[in-house]
């Protein structure tokens, strides 16, 4: 696994790149994870937008305050310094725009930031390049870091492989667990205490478990809803570890199924493992998520799922690129993206079944080893 020192060497590397591509000579990030991602600092950032990166062809400027200074120089440090720290008592905008000046030699220059900035970082931007020592353009740029994440390098994968292990940990331990009668939130609880006590150090987002007509809302948030028998129960959850996400869904079934519970199972197995089997680089996300749909249609259950099939899983749990029929883009080598084709019958049942994995040249190879064989409680 490549150390600190050579990802954010790598990576500011690829953000050089992309200044020299678009004839820009600075980028301004502000999104906790883009800048997590740029640095590969460890056991630094937490959930605050507290922090700006500076990053130029010749380096890059973490400003923070006082609250995560210490850490962030710690990291520094075991990068090798590649990424300097400053908490001086400034705003993210003067700071940055000052060593903008300063490391560019005073020279007029071209700014980029991302388009996700808040109301309030912009006008700060605009207001700390009015008043520089130096001529600043603003240039606003869409998914450019974002952009740069779909691609995981090795050490990605290696933690991401890792988050995985605990999400299929906890699922092999909860089958174990549920009974008829629990109800949704007590299944919850149990599965998110037991991925807290066993690897995570924190949820990747807060656990889906619905049972019975619940199961019809992709979303459903787990209640006092009580697992009976002759009813499914969807799944959906996954680790924070190692800086990355985990990510799954399972559909397991209380009793023995109906006929008609079992086939639309069938069928969503059948969804699932027809794209798997045929993910390669260069397939555009319409692609995958229209095969997706065939085979629903196919086995009588066309038209409902209504989600896109995938999308992006890295430090977010929500990353590019997607398997959605709104991206025509081709799929790139090294992408990690889930596939978790659904079934949902407005106030009778849902399902779905979701592995998470890199698109590699010989195909997509899964992270998990949960199987994919109906698991009757």
């Amino acid at each position: 696994m490549p150390d600190a020192g050579e990802s954010a060497a790598r990576r500011l590397r690829l953000v050089g790149d992309f200044l020299q591509e678009q004839g820009l000579d600075a980028f301004c990030a502000l999104g906790t994870s883009d800048i997590a991602w740029a640095t590969a600092f460890e056991d630094v950032f937490d959930d605050e937008r507290a922090h700006a990166l500076l990053i130029t062809q010749d380096g890059a400027l973490l400003h923070t305050d006082s609250r995560y200074s210490h850490a962030a120089r710690q990291a520094a440090d075991a990068a090798g310094w590649l990424v300097a720290v400053s908490d001086e008592r400034v705003s993210h905008a003067r700071a940055v725009i000052g060593a903008a000046c300063d490391r560019l030699g005073g020279r007029s220059l071209a700014l980029g930031f991302e388009d996700d900035v808040l109301l309030k970082e912009w006008r700060a931007l605009v207001a700390a390049a009015e008043g520089a020592p130096c001529g600043v353009s603003l240039q606003e740029t869409s998914g450019a870091l974002i952009g740069l994440r779909a691609v995981k390098d090795a050490g990605e994968i290696a933690r991401l492989r890792a988050a995985q292990a605990v999400t299929d940990a906890a699922f092999a331990h909860i089958v174990r667990f549920m009974k008829p009668g629990m109800t949704e939130r007590e299944v919850q609880i149990e599965l998110e205490d037991y991925m807290m006590r066993h690897g995570a150090r924190g949820l990747a987002f807060s656990s889906i478990v619905a049972t019975g007509a619940n199961g019809a809302s992709p979303h459903a948030i787990p209640g006092d809803t009580r697992l009976e028998a002759g009813q499914c129960v969807v799944m959906d959850f996954g680790a924070r570890a190692y800086g990355y996400c985990s990510d799954m869904t399972r559909t397991v079934f209380i009793g023995e199924p109906s006929a008609r519970l079992a086939e639309a199972y069938e069928v969503l197995r059948r969804a699932n493992e027809t794209v798997e089997a045929a993910l390669m680089p260069g397939m555009t996300g319409r692609e995958a998520h229209e095969m997706a749909e065939e085979v629903l249609a196919s086995g009588g259950f066309g038209g409902l799922m209504g989600h896109g099939l995938g999308h992006g899983v890295g430090i977010d749990i929500h990353e590019q690129p997607t398997l959605s029929p709104r991206n025509d883009r081709p799929l790139p080598a090294g992408c990690v993206v889930t596939v978790e084709p659904g079934i949902y019958v407005p106030g009778e049942f849902g399902m779905r079944l979701e592995d998470c994995g890199v698109l590699t040249d010989e195909g997509y190879k899964i992270f998990g080893t949960s199987p994919h064989e109906m698991v009757i409680i």
